[in-house]
């Protein structure tokens, strides 16, 4: 018989499960130095801490609002 502390738990594993299945992760990938929109020069200090990066700021936070 399965009870309320049984069924709260498989909720928790769940959601964990659907967390991490989501999260981003980390690339190796090199950055590009050149937005791959605006074809602007992407910062070196942007392409070095956002590994992988393919557009530059601007661009990025456009990309972002339009999801």
């Amino acid at each position: 018989m399965t009870d309320v502390i049984d069924i709260a738990n498989d909720q928790a594993e769940y959601f964990l499960q659907v967390a991490l299945a989501r999260r981003q992760r980390p690339t190796c990938a090199v950055s590009a130095q050149f937005c791959e929109d605006c074809d602007e020069a992407i910062p070196l200090l942007r392409q070095q801490k956002v590994a992988g990066c393919a557009t530059c700021v601007s661009c990025q936070e456009l990309r972002e609002r339009h999801k």
